[in-house]
């Protein structure tokens, strides 16, 4: 079963929940898709067994036989070419890897280069396999980046897939081919907002969705009505606990400081398994 962690913004609580879920659940891989600010290697504490890096093509031109007519840059999507005065320029921060320009390229002097766009780490904690993707900074390449690291899924064990804060294409590209998507949401308008984001990507991709309130301070009614009227169901709230701050702040989650909630999030689980097999 994989399981997307997802919330509309960061600082929810999402990688909380997931790191939770990762150390209770039996059978477990946890995939750190946040690949911009991987964290969940500081709780799990994985022995990383190897690191892959990541390359994509990237267009160059030979200026020596190239005729400067400008096709690679009209068709190139993306605005990645520009054609200036017997130079041709390429931005590859806005280049996709998409190859279009080459095979329009009349004089074929345009050819590939590959560039490092991060690195995936792969290895095992106590209680989990573990991988993560790490961006290179600088790059723009999320997305890819996720989608190779996605590659390295387990399909025999269940899968915690931490995704990026948001819902822009680096989280639907976490999220998306999940069995089911848990939202991390916070009680207050800013959470019901980011929320409401979260709600229309999982619908988008198809994906069903549930939502867990954390930094439940009893006051919850905001996303509770709204849960009510979208048919959402709140599989769990997570008190408003200085403690779990305080742990959290010294790298420690929640079942590991406290062992009732070894009960809280298996319980959760099944609650998640039961969803998907109905």
């Amino acid at each position: 079963m994989i399981i997307a962690i997802a919330s509309g913004k960061c600082g929810a609580g999402k990688t909380t929940l997931a790191v939770s879920l990762a150390l209770t659940v039996e059978n477990s891989q946890y995939l750190d898709c946040a690949v911009e600010a991987p964290n969940g290697q500081i709780f799990l504490k994985p022995e990383i067994e190897k690191q892959i890096p990541v390359l994509l093509p990237y267009p160059r031109v030979n200026d020596a036989n190239c005729d400067f007519c400008g096709e690679c840059a009209g068709v190139c999507e993306y605005g990645a070419i520009a054609v200036r005065e017997k130079q041709v320029l390429i931005f590859d921060d806005l280049c996709r890897s998409c190859g279009a320009c080459l095979m329009l390229c009349p004089s074929k002097t345009m050819y590939e280069v590959k560039l490092e766009i991060g690195v995936i780490e792969i290895g095992h904690s106590e209680t989990a396999a573990f991988g993560a993707g790490i961006l290179k900074s600088g790059s723009t390449r999320a997305r890819p980046l996720i989608g190779e690291l996605k590659k390295r899924l387990d399909p025999s064990k269940n899968v915690i897939i931490d995704a990026p804060p948001g819902t822009s294409s680096p989280a639907v590209e976490a999220v998306k081919d999940s069995d089911f998507c848990v939202l991390v949401t916070e009680p207050t308008r800013f959470g019901l907002n980011a929320l409401r984001l979260a709600v229309e990507m999982t619908r988008e991709t198809g994906v069903p969705a549930a939502i867990v309130i954390n930094r439940s301070d009893g006051k919850d009614d905001l996303i509770v009505k709204y849960a009510r009227v979208q048919n959402i169901p709140i599989l769990l709230q997570i008190p408003q606990d200085r403690k779990i701050a305080e742990a959290y702040s010294r790298g420690i989650s929640p079942p590991e400081f406290d062992e009732s909630y070894r009960s809280v999030f298996k319980s959760l689980f099944r609650d998640i398994q039961t969803r998907v097999r109905k």
